[in-house]
């Protein structure tokens, strides 16, 4: 047991990977994610899913998101109703605990899998299922300590007046806003007065997480421990309490875009103060850390003039994420977040799903390390499981990169695709860089080369019949028979509170 090293997961949302400099961003320079890179293992192929309640089901549970009937959306926004007066508590809990699909006896999830080889487990920052969740569930999901948000829809501001520790309600002082200050989506005069009006909005999530994460570390220093801090950042509205240094003074972004650079900094922080605390306390070389993201790039600094958000080009063109889509110079994303790619989150195109994937433990790890092995949020769970030394639960889509980690590539496993749902559809990749984009609307498939078509612009669908009656074979079976449990529309639940 002594032998196994702790594992902190880091998890940032709607983080694209261009937004780090390890991975191309030239606007400023992200010194913490970074040295994860230069010190650890970074991956250039590895998916997450369409957007944050899919891809955090997928990797806890590690199965994918195109299955028929193995989780479904909660409601976003019943906390809300809490801080109205509308709905108590124990309503809510009772709400979320009889609708939808409930963890049946024998459903293993990811902190299990570390519970089981004798960890400590914790989670704190963002709810880690569907749009809303309680302590219970959040207990019943292997995590021991847990401390955030429980509801999505409050993670759209950063000053909540009250978050949750083991389940209970704990009030956050100085911070008066029902909606935790949440901001328009748009730049404005209107939206810059109200990000630059601090009442009521004294303590930045970002900041209690932080004091959180190190009170974590130093209490479990003797004992191994799994951490997950889902981080909010740099998921929009935007709101920072301050520019960051390192793009105060840049001449080539806009006020709005310095303060969405500043989420992405404010991230990087956590990573430094994490790292600097493993250092303190000894365990920095027994330590595991994994940073990654929910799902690709989305665009925030939306402005006139500037840039035109994920729905239309910069001349007013609405895309249709069929033959048209975005890119960031017909978008107008100055930071070129989406690292070169078609699309954003919510499409099935890979600036949509291909996520950043770093995974660093001296010792283990060689340094600065690159690798093209394709890899899904999915496959967390058996790799840890191969880490700890324990049995990976049955039925269970993902496999182990811990050899790829070890560079061993003669004992890894290798999958004939990945696959993932989107609004459109599901999409399914395969290892030799096929991928078959399934169309529901049209009831049609695309089939691109992405190894000499990053871009994603020569559908070859016509040329390769063959090849797309097998991939569309191997999607449907994915789906368990139909292609609709690939959208999201399959996993929504009714609610019903009698109100």
């Amino acid at each position: 047991m002594s032998n196994n090293p702790n594992v902190i997961l880091i998890y940032g949302d709607d983080l694209g990977r261009g937004m780090l400099s390890c991975y191309g961003q030239q606007h400023f320079e992200t010194p913490n994610i970074d040295r994860l890179a230069n010190e650890g293992m970074r991956f250039n192929h590895a998916y997450g899913c369409a957007f944050c309640a899919p891809s955090r089901a997928s990797m806890l549970t590690g199965l994918h998101d195109c299955h028929d009937g193995t989780w479904t959306y909660t409601q976003g926004g019943l906390y809300d109703r809490m801080s109205a007066g509308e709905l108590t508590h124990s309503q809510i809990t009772e709400l979320l605990h009889t609708t939808g699909l409930q963890a049946g006896p024998d459903d293993i999830f990811l902190a299990q899998v570390a519970e089981q080889a004798g960890y400590v487990t914790g989670q704190i920052g963002k709810l880690e299922w569907g749009f809303a969740t309680t302590g219970a569930r959040i207990r019943r999901h292997g995590w021991q300590y847990h401390y955030g948000y429980y509801d999505h829809a409050r993670c759209h501001g950063f000053y909540p007046p009250f978050l949750f520790e083991n389940g209970q309600p704990t009030h956050v002082r100085g911070n008066t806003h029902a909606d935790c200050g949440v901001n328009l989506n748009w730049e404005s005069e209107e939206n810059r007065a109200r990000r630059e009006n601090r009442q009521g909005k004294a303590v930045y999530s970002q900041d209690i997480f932080n004091e959180k994460i190190v009170e974590f570390l130093r209490t479990h220093q003797n004992q191994p421990f799994f951490l997950y801090h889902p981080s909010q950042l740099p998921h929009g509205p935007i709101a920072i309490p301050h520019i960051h240094p390192a793009v105060q003074q840049s001449s080539e972004l806009t006020t709005y875009e310095k303060e969405y650079a500043s989420m992405i900094l404010k991230l990087d922080e956590t990573v430094g103060i994490i790292l600097d605390e493993l250092e303190r306390l000894g365990i920095d070389d027994r330590t595991m850390i994994v940073f990654c993201s929910d799902n690709g790039h989305e665009v925030y600094a939306l402005q006139e003039g500037r840039t035109s958000g994920r729905r239309a080009d910069s001349n007013g063109d609405a895309f249709d994420e069929i033959t048209t889509k975005f890119y960031s110079e017909t978008g107008g994303d100055v930071f070129n977040g989406n690292d070169g790619m078609g699309g954003l989150k919510f499409s099935s195109w890979e600036g949509g799903t291909r996520i950043p994937y770093i995974v660093r433990l001296p010792g283990m790890i060689t340094a600065d390390s690159v690798s093209n092995y394709m890899l899904a949020n999915y496959d967390l769970m058996p790799t840890f499981a191969d880490l700890l030394g324990v049995e990976l639960p049955q039925g269970k889509d993902g496999v182990s990169f811990l050899p790829t980690l070890l560079e061993q590539p003669e004992v890894q496993q290798h999958r004939e695709w990945v696959v993932y749902a989107s609004r459109l559809g599901p999409a399914l990749v395969t290892p030799d860089g096929w991928k078959l984009r399934y169309i529901s609307s049209t009831d049609s498939f695309q089939l691109y080369y992405l190894n000499d078509d990053y871009r994603e612009e020569n559908d070859l669908s016509s040329d390769h019949p063959d090849l797309v009656s097998r991939l569309s074979e191997w999607m449907l079976n994915a789906c368990d028979g139909d292609y609709r449990n690939g959208t999201p529309q399959a996993h929504f639940a009714a609610y019903s509170d009698n109100n």
